[in-house]
């Protein structure tokens, strides 16, 4: 008996004692997802990497420094782009800002009560409606463009602010991620327990449901957010003023400019690395609310 525990002690042939006998192959296959992780993080981050080092460089040494090599004229670039046409660059900015805040909180706020109604309430058609917003959320954007126009310039509505705000206001996936998020945050008992207690449909949404539904609300908002301000082909199609245009479009104004203008170029370089500045710092800004706890604010409420 003695021998055989002796025997169990030992080391196998060609290993090290006192070190840990894991599967060979099994520490192999491990390595696959963090090696493609990193992969994708790369090809990600190059195109970043190279804007920021690209924006530091002046329109010399553009061409004919290495390309991740930093240069010294961000700051003559940062003051070329603000003088440029009486600082219509800022103004760029600034109608980004408007479409992307105004209409992501819009669209958040009609999302949020779609997703509630349609997670809570049972109604006649509410799967065939909630089917026809899944349909929306497959249909390419460019071919709601055309008809978006048409039915904006029957209303006189073309090449104003309101062209770009309003198509964004209903979002098919904010409404989407609503419903799903308030079906999972918002037990159905304590929508019951409220209704018990008097209080109205309102009151139950307000300070029982949307509080559990905040950090689902976030992730909606920072979604329709970046999603209004990259995009080009709505204001690109409904806008012919470019004291309206967004960024995104301003910028590639710039760009064929910069055809016949090689120094141009610097200019959209920085251009785009200053308009991520903004979704860079939403995001550091909004991130704190994915941790709350699902159903911390009911508890405060």
């Amino acid at each position: 008996m003695s021998s055989l525990a002796v025997r169990k002690a030992q080391p196998a042939a060609g290993t090290t004692p006192g070190t840990a006998q894991g599967p060979p192959l099994r520490r192999r296959v491990a390595l696959v997802p963090t090696l493609t992780l990193l992969l994708g993080a790369v090809y990600c981050l190059l195109p970043v990497a190279w804007v920021v080092i690209a924006a530091t460089k002046s329109g010399r040494e553009l061409f004919s420094t290495f390309t991740f090599l930093p240069g010294t004229g961000f700051a003559d670039n940062v003051s070329d782009l603000s003088a440029y046409r009486d600082g219509v660059y800022w103004q760029w900015m600034g109608n980004s800002a408007l479409y992307s805040g105004l209409g992501a909180l819009l669209s958040t706020v009609v999302s949020a009560f779609s997703g509630y109604a349609l997670a809570t309430y049972r109604f006649r058609g509410r799967e065939t409606l909630f089917n026809v917003l899944l349909a929306g959320v497959l249909m390419p954007p460019v071919i709601l463009a055309v008809p978006q126009y048409l039915l904006l310039a029957e209303a006189d509505l073309t090449d104003s602010y309101l062209s770009v705000l309003l198509p964004q206001i209903l979002s098919p996936y904010g409404v989407y991620l609503a419903r799903i998020y308030a079906a999972a945050a918002v037990p159905a008992d304590v929508v019951e327990a409220g209704r018990m207690d008097g209080a109205s449909e309102w009151r139950i949404f307000t300070r029982i449901a949307l509080p559990m539904m905040v950090p689902g609300m976030v992730t909606v908002f920072l979604f329709q957010f970046v999603a209004v301000w990259n995009n080009f082909l709505l204001p690109y199609i409904m806008l012919s003023d470019d004291e309206k245009f967004p960024i995104t479009l301003g910028l590639h104004t710039l760009l064929e400019q910069g055809a016949n203008t090689p120094a141009l170029y610097t200019l959209v370089i920085t251009g785009a690395f200053l308009a991520v500045l903004p979704l860079v710092a939403l995001f550091l800004v909004v991130q704190r609310f994915w941790s709350l706890d699902l159903l911390s604010g009911a508890v405060k409420s």
